[in-house]
Parts: structure tokens; sequence; C-alpha cells
């Protein structure tokens, strides 16, 4: 196995590995300190079934439910297959066979809203557009590290209330009610800055924007003190940009990583395959800044 940086902070593309066939101990454990380092993993040229996805990525972590919000037992008893989701735009038989559509996705963390956030996510790519639908990614490490240290010291006890009502794309998720006010909105409360349980270094925890709260402060202080935080995330020296081939699959480290993907032709097809880690409550980060 051998594997190149996809950018300077973050990302790495591995190399000369059939997913789909078992890996040895020394591969999955030399995979496990990259991914960790480098917080996002590529292998191009896979081709997988819903099962070898799931054994691979089992490799990495007990596999969590596909995310459904509110959704009864007896829904997710109807679920194809409860721990594969798909990500698509595709419409069959007049009812969409995936989740969030063509629109852009904003910056996030995957499950930050719930109280054991995901450890990580697979994404295999079935079909993809021409153009559009690029994936990006940002280290929240790269973030912690370019804060002023008056700000270090302001936010490494205060904690953040994450939205559960809305999805990546800003819609309403079923079963939810609109709270335009976040301090009414539900959700978590995880720390704002958190260590990461392998390397055991600090990065922030913001989740996404949309009704973000900071339990503590007015609203008027949490929005401000939100977006002075938010200007030191997605820097260009922290950041990469995935341009989707069929047969990429992508993993990432939910615990050091945001993402964010771009908008394309809903006119376009685009189907991804995805599976997501089980994960534990957020560490809180106890840094002398």
């Amino acid at each position: 196995m051998r594997s190149t940086p996809l950018a300077e902070k973050i990302g790495a593309q591995v190399h000369d590995l059939d997913l789909a066939k078992p890996l040895s101990d020394s591969d999955v454990s030399d995979l496990r300190r990259l991914w960790t380092r480098r917080g996002v993993l590529r292998f191009r040229g896979q081709r997988l079934d819903d099962e070898q996805l799931m054994s691979f990525s089992r490799l990495f972590g007990e596999l969590d439910h596909a995310p459904m919000g509110l959704a009864t037992s007896e829904q997710r008893a109807r679920l194809r297959n409860p721990f594969v989701t798909s990500i698509s735009n595709i419409v069959e038989g007049g009812r969409p066979i995936g989740g969030l559509g063509a629109y852009e996705a904003q910056w996030h963390c995957d499950m930050a809203y719930q109280p054991e956030p995901a450890t990580g996510s697979v994404l295999y790519a079935v079909e993809v557009p021409e153009s559009g639908g690029d994936t990006s990614f940002t280290s929240m490490r790269g973030a912690y590290e370019v804060l002023p240290d008056e700000l270090k010291r302001r936010v490494v006890r205060l904690t953040l209330k994450h939205d559960a009502s809305h999805t990546s794309v800003g819609g309403l998720r079923p079963g939810y009610d609109e709270s335009p006010d976040p301090r009414e909105a539900p959700g978590a409360v995880h720390p704002l800055v958190v260590l990461h349980p392998d390397t055991r270094e600090p990065a922030l925890l913001l989740g996404r924007r949309q009704l973000a709260y900071v339990p503590t402060l007015s609203l008027e202080d949490s929005e401000a003190l939100l977006d002075e935080l938010w200007s030191y995330v997605a820097r260009p020296d922290d950041t990469w940009t995935q341009e989707w081939r069929v047969g990429d699959v992508l993993m990432w480290d939910n615990r050091s990583v945001m993402h964010h993907r771009n908008a394309f032709d809903p006119q376009a097809r685009r189907l991804m395959r995805r599976t997501q880690l089980k994960g534990a409550p957020p560490i809180a980060a106890d840094v002398a800044a």
C-alpha cells in the first residue's frame, strides 16, 4: 500500500488497494493511522456492492443506522438496508431514491446534532454528473490552530447547541417544526473545542451555522462569536476539494474535518452510497491556550 497527499494539510490518496477484497491487518492499521492524521482518504477505481461497502467500513468501527431524523422503528424497518443510504437527486416512480437532491450542502459535521456524532463516513460514487456536485473538506484542527490566543481562551470552555431540525441543505427534517429562534431549536449540546480521541489534538466542533447557539451567551453575543469563529473556517491552506469520478470511495474523520457540497444540475444524475460509523460523546478539550 502506498499513499500520496491530496493537499498540504488534509487528505491522502491511497493506491493499489481493492476494497472489494479482504485487507491485511497491517493494511488496516496503516489506513487507520493515515485516516486520523490526514482526515480524508480517497480510493479510486473501486467496484463495490453494499455488502462490500459495509465490510470495508466495519474495519474502522461499528456501523451506525442510516440517518432518518425522527423516523419510527417501522419506517426504519422498511429500509432496504438500514446501514447504507443513498445520497441522490434521482427520482424513480415519482419518488426520490435518496436524500439531499441537487442543492448546495452547507459546511457541516455529520450528525453533530446527536448526542454521539458519527465517528466518520464512507461515500462511494456510483453515478456522477459531468460537472458540479464536488465535495470540499476542511480541517477543524487547522481552524483551531489559527485562532488568536485570546479567542482560544474564550471558547475552550464554552459549549454549542447544534440544530437537529434542518438538513445540511437547509430543509426541515421530517417530524420537526420550524423554529427560527436558535435558542429554541432542538439539538445536542457539545463542547466548542474537542480533543480527538486518538491524536489528542484540539479542534473546533461547529457542526453547521444554521440555528447554532452558545447556551451561556445572549443571542446577540452568540451570533457575534459564531460569526467570528466561522471566519477562520475553510482557509485555503486547510481545505481540499474532491472532483468525483465513478468508482471513487472517500472516507473522512468526522472528529477533525467538516465538508461541503456544491450544487449541480438537477437534470443530471448523481448517486452515492453512504455508510457511517457509530460515534461517542465528544471529548471537551482541556487546553492551555
